[in-house]
């Protein structure tokens, strides 16, 4: 079957579109088009996403990216009809269904994705798929972003470290209901932690804003920290590790941001001035407070549950120091999986991908388009 795929949860606006087959045991996937546009350059000037803004954009993107989707599709398939489709969309380009973010996320931006999937639905007379933003991070570590891929057999049982802008999470992956079936049936979650205050990303982007840096902080910090680690420099002071030795697997990084807010303060007392190698040092002390957080609870879990594969998805997955870390943890025993760069990010690809599962897993109870609504909380 075809899908395409709708991804507005933040500030990048993505379409997809796959061929999908096989049951949820090991389906396979190729991609038919895929598109994203980003609105990072727009929000730079507020150091962190505008919703309005945000949902603006949406509205005047969403259909540039869908036109030049169904025309990467159409050029694969050789169907000319599709060249027209801005200009008729009562034709159905060949779609059997619609899968679309419907949660977590912003609610404005969420909301112009899933009003084009019920547009489009029912002009095209097929089913929209909601599906959950973290599901899609979680299943993003076995996407390519062109050519085709497949969902390996997995060992269980199987932990995720979810991390982004947003979330941060440790999820226990949960065996399919009937493991043996050919259809159906897809993994079950049980979140096992998660943070109490500020995501992991969060924290990247503000202590960033703390330190002069451009946004998105994260990338900027993960930089620093990196040249910094490169020169093997010790550095002069250290920064805590929030909740690192409490016996559940929450995280909390509200108290680490803090943390480098006060260092900041006192050196300023001090009559020290926060120079380039000042910036440098609190972006790498910083990081590897965070990182340290992560990966301990993270082995924790690996220990507690016996886990013989773990995925790291979200935009932190794609953290340096994060992946060397969590490799270190893991080594030969643990089966691992991250995304690659592209999909770390937000992307309409992973939405597919989770679109697909629980289409073979709900098909015959997939919910009515007017009950579908925006969830900006919404959990595994």
């Amino acid at each position: 079957m075809k899908i395409l795929s709708i991804e507005t949860s933040c500030d990048e606006t993505a379409i997809s579109i796959l061929e999908a087959k096989g049951g949820a045991v090991s389906p396979s996937f190729r991609v038919l088009g895929d598109n994203v546009s980003s609105q990072i350059d727009m929000h730079i000037p507020y150091g962190g996403v505008y919703p309005a803004l945000a949902k603006r954009e949406h509205i005047k993107n969403l259909p540039l990216v869908l036109e030049k989707t169904l025309k990467e599709a159409a050029a694969k398939a050789g169907q000319a009809k599709l060249e027209i489709v801005r200009q008729d969309l009562a034709i159905n380009p060949d779609i059997d269904a619609i899968a679309v973010t419907y949660g977590p996320g912003l609610e404005p931006a969420l909301w112009t994705g899933i009003v084009l999937a019920k547009e489009l639905g029912e002009k095209w007379g097929v089913p929209i798929i909601p599906v959950n933003h973290m599901e899609g991070h979680l299943l993003s570590v076995f996407g390519k972003n062109k050519g085709s891929f497949k969902i390996p057999k997995l060992k269980f049982p199987l932990l995720a470290l979810l991390v982004s802008g947003g979330h941060t999470e440790l999820v226990l992956v949960k065996k399919p209901a009937s493991p043996r079936a050919s259809l159906g049936g897809w993994m079950r979650y049980e979140i096992l932690g998660e943070t109490l205050d500020d995501a992991v990303g969060e924290a990247f982007d503000k202590v960033a804003r703390m330190l002069g840096l451009p946004y998105p902080g994260g990338p900027q910090i993960s930089k620093l920290a990196e040249e910094r680690r490169k020169t093997k420099k010790q550095n002069s002071f250290s920064l805590p590790r929030p909740m690192l030795y409490t016996k559940d697997f929450n995280f909390s990084f509200s108290g680490l941001k803090t943390a480098v807010l006060y260092k900041i303060k006192d050196l300023e007392k001090s009559g020290r001035k926060l120079t380039q190698e000042l910036i440098t040092e609190l972006a790498h002390e910083f990081e590897n407070a965070a990182i340290e957080c992560l990966t301990h609870k993270t082995k924790r879990a690996i220990e507690k549950y016996k886990i013989k594969t773990l995925i790291v998805g979200g935009g932190v997955s794609a953290n340096q120091h994060l992946k060397s870390e969590i490799k270190k943890i893991t080594q030969s025993k643990v089966k691992l999986f991250f995304p690659t760069k592209e999909l770390s990010s937000d992307n309409s690809l992973m939405i597919g991908i989770a679109g697909y599962l629980q289409y073979l897993k709900n098909k015959k109870g997939l919910p009515k388009p007017e009950s579908i609504k925006a969830d900006g909380n919404l959990r595994l």
